[in-house]
């Protein structure tokens, strides 16, 4: 470059300096065909991609249909009733069916509960429902007795009596008579099942739970309705529910049904006698 110090370098070959590499022009590169796996497979299997549906509760333990290994299965002979597995079709029932279950208690005159409850009766339900009266019972009848002293200005101590009587009452109630009746109906060649009885017996006593908790006010003519309305409707609904099974007994059914009757409205008056005694 003429007028400067610089020295214009084109194309020369320095010492020293890399060769250029001629270009080759446009090369063009051609992928051969990969055979890629589609993921997820079409045919997987599992409880999203298998079609598999979901649990009906967030804890399946007591679902009949699992096959895991490490769940204890039933053994034979005597020693089934030791096991912890031989209960669990019992307890295989979740939240809409106790809910469903329930209801139809509340609506007594329908009379078809053993029919939608014989292909799975359950023992889950009956179980919270007499736990559920142990405690209701207890704290209406410890609350009546805690305002009854302090109206009066007297000194009050907790009964512990109301928790054991109430648990004997309900859990001794609704096992004996299930366990006696189904005995009656073996031997007058009538025979039903026995969980069925015990699952009819213990939906029988919800009742009991809102009319304990509207026995809380404080007259004596209100608590004697509200407990007749709700043995009456409790012994129809065992009443109704086994007396087309009872039929087939013979002429004694009458005097099975009308048992049956009178015992549910004993246990009405046994808890308006002994519960709901004290008046504020």
């Amino acid at each position: 470059m003429p007028g400067g110090n610089y020295t214009t370098i084109d194309g020369q070959r320095v010492s020293g300096s890399v060769p250029a590499v001629p270009d080759p022009g446009h090369v063009a590169v051609k992928f051969t065909e990969s055979n890629l796996q589609q993921f997820p497979p079409s045919q997987s299997k599992g409880k999203i991609y298998g079609g598999a549906a979901p649990p009906r509760d967030a804890d399946d333990t007591f679902s009949k249909s699992g096959s895991s290994t490490d769940v204890p299965q039933p053994t034979g002979g005597w020693f089934a009733m030791f096991n912890v597995a031989t209960y669990r079709p019992y307890f295989d029932v979740d939240t809409t069916d106790v809910l469903e279950r329930i209801r139809e208690s509340l609506f007594p005159f329908s009379g078809n509960f053993n029919e939608k409850t014989a292909s799975n009766p359950d023992l889950y339900g009956p179980f919270w429902i007499c736990t559920t009266l142990i405690f209701v019972a207890a704290s209406i009848g410890t609350f009546v007795t805690y305002i009854t002293h302090k109206l009066k200005n007297e000194d009050w101590n907790y009964d512990i009596n109301f928790v054991t009587w109430s648990a004997g009452l309900f859990y001794g109630y609704v096992t004996i008579v299930p366990l006696a009746l189904y005995v009656v109906l073996k031997y007058f060649s009538a025979p039903a099942g026995l969980v069925q009885l015990l699952c009819l017996y213990g939906y029988s006593l919800f009742v009991f739970v809102p009319a304990l908790c509207l026995s809380i006010v404080p007259l004596e003519i209100f608590r004697w309705v509200v407990a007749g309305v709700a043995g009456f409707m409790s012994a129809s609904f065992v009443a109704l529910n086994l007396k087309a099974h009872i039929n087939s007994a013979g002429e004694s059914w009458f005097l099975i049904v009308a048992a049956i009757f009178l015992l549910q409205l004993a246990l009405a008056v046994a808890l308006k006698t002994y519960v709901l005694t004290v008046t504020i």
